[in-house]
């Protein structure tokens, strides 16, 4: 039995982030079992990420795929200052946005056929600053235009809830820094957004 298999087998249920870690610095010394076992580890945790961006499973389940092939093809570029799934949480939230503008730029897309809005936002799927998360995605796509400064650090805030000295962290900005770009991004981000007529 190869040491990677036991160390697996010593997991009960989901590996700690430790754990993850470790495997992910052994995926960048070019250890392919190891890389095979990080990808398993963070899949459901990259695919919850997903759907809180993608409404309809099977995007979510798109952006899921690609995020994973990034984070194979990108792990070197783990710097290691932060938790790999941090990394690995921003690195999914832009695969979901980058399959939700392809998507929307082929024409084919209508987010309500996938999704229908309800009278009453379901708070599964509603951001906490407002509005659906169609929405919002909206809302960033305009605001990255003239800010994109703003984009990340406000979804990771305010969808995901990654506390702000994380989000620093993972930007590589100073935490003051983080918190105003946030607090920005967010006065932008409220009029762009449906209200609760």
């Amino acid at each position: 039995m190869s040491s990677t298999q036991s160390s697996a087998q010593s997991w009960s249920g989901e590996p700690t982030p430790d754990e993850v870690d470790a495997l992910a610095r052994r995926a960048q010394g070019g250890d392919r079992e190891a890389l095979e076992e990080v990808l398993a580890a963070i899949r459901p945790r990259t695919l919850n990420v997903c759907r809180g961006v993608l409404p309809y499973t099977p995007d979510a389940e798109d952006a899921c795929q690609e995020a994973l092939i990034n984070i194979a093809t990108k792990i070197g570029s783990w710097g290691g200052r932060g938790r790999f799934t941090t990394w690995t949480h921003v690195v999914a939230v832009n695969s979901a946005r980058s399959t939700y503008r392809r998507m929307k730029q082929a024409t084919l897309y209508d987010p309500t056929e996938h999704n229908p809005l309800s009278e009453r936002p379901d708070p599964r799927t509603t951001s906490v600053i407002a509005g659906t998360r169609l929405d919002l995605l909206e809302a960033m796509e305009t605001i990255e235009q003239d800010h994109p400064q703003y984009v990340e650090p406000l979804l990771l805030r305010d969808v995901y809830g990654m506390a702000y000295d994380e989000i620093a962290e993972q930007v590589g900005v100073p935490l003051g820094t983080i918190k105003a770009q946030i607090h920005h991004g967010r006065k932008l981000a409220r009029p762009l957004l449906r209200g609760g007529d």
